[in-house]
């Protein structure tokens, strides 16, 4: 799709840059390597909670995920679970823990991946996602779902093995489509959700249904909650999105009809609107843009030709 700009067609979508990070899944299941990686100096660690991480100002005003030797972090034997390691071999891992433990010197605080991941390096906030994607599964499968038996954890946090039945689980991601939808007049159609405040708008989501390809996805979805068809699907970009278990699949749609139609479940009001339009809207507060962090806000600044204006996160 084009733009009326080049940079917002090339800006990165948070959470997706190359973190420099190997995952080396192969070491998962080697536990003399893994116990080795845990007990050399170099290696780096932090303690993911509820979906929290510390953070922290660096002298030259850089903001850093609070990160440890490993002989310096607190106790843990399960709930440790290995990310990675860069060009350097130094080792990455995240402790899952109740509670974030506590700094002497206050100076760093906690922060969700949506704050977080605007501020951190591309590295960092990719650590920080799949920590947090890993906390969120491991919290919410604990249970085997096939005989209802308690699960432990394997493969350095990315299985969990039922020791009464011997299933394996593992991490789960839903696909979920999330769109631009423009009309022939070159408009984007926007939606406010039932439970949004009041100005917040952004494009169009939902998941993926079992059996559906994801182009029909997004036609449905759109039919669904404004009541638009769509006819031509563009792929755009995708995102992870660990809010539980997301992975975003970004598109543009291109409507064939222009009526809408809200179903009142999910969509509360949609509107269309000509760049001019939305930029009257932002201005005059009308309209609050999306996050800065999310796929939304890149999708719908590849249509209106400049970086959206930004909000403080949540």
């Amino acid at each position: 799709m084009t733009t009326r700009t080049d940079h917002t067609a090339d800006r990165p979508i948070s959470l997706t840059a190359p973190s420099g990070i190997d995952r080396a899944a192969h070491h998962r299941l080697d536990e003399a390597w893994l116990a080795a990686a845990w007990s050399h100096p170099s290696t780096r660690c932090f303690v993911v909670s509820g979906g929290q991480v510390l953070i922290d100002e660096a002298p030259d005003g850089r903001t850093e995920l609070v990160m440890t030797p490993s002989f310096e972090a607190p106790l843990t034997e399960a709930h440790r679970y290995f990310l990675g390691i860069d060009e350097d071999g130094v080792s990455y891992f995240a402790l899952q823990k109740d509670s974030l433990p506590g700094r002497m010197d206050d100076s760093a605080r906690p922060a969700g991946l949506r704050e977080a991941g605007l501020l951190l390096s591309p590295r960092e906030a990719g650590l920080m996602v799949h920590a947090v994607a890993l906390e969120n599964w491991q919290r919410l499968h604990r249970f085997c779902s096939r005989c209802g038996e308690r699960t432990v954890i394997a493969a350095a946090g990315h299985i969990r093995r039922c020791p009464a039945c011997g299933a394996e689980h593992y991490p789960r991601t839903d696909p979920a489509v999330i769109m631009s939808v423009i009309d022939d007049k070159d408009r984007i159609l926007l939606g406010r959700q039932v439970h949004w405040p009041e100005g917040r708008f952004s494009t169009l989501a939902g998941f993926v249904e079992p059996g559906e390809a994801i182009e029909e996805s997004v036609r449905r979805e759109v039919h669904e909650e404004v009541g638009i068809a769509v006819g031509e699907v563009e792929y755009v970009a995708s995102q992870p999105w660990p809010f539980p278990s997301s992975l975003m699949l970004g598109f543009v749609a291109h409507a064939t009809s222009s009526e809408i139609n809200v179903d009142g479940d999910e969509i509360h009001e949609a509107r269309w609107f000509s760049r001019d339009e939305l930029r009257a809207a932002f201005e005059s507060g009308e309209v609050l843009p999306p996050y800065g962090i999310s796929i939304a806000a890149r999708l719908i600044e590849r249509w209106y030709g400049e970086e959206l204006p930004t909000r403080s996160a949540f």
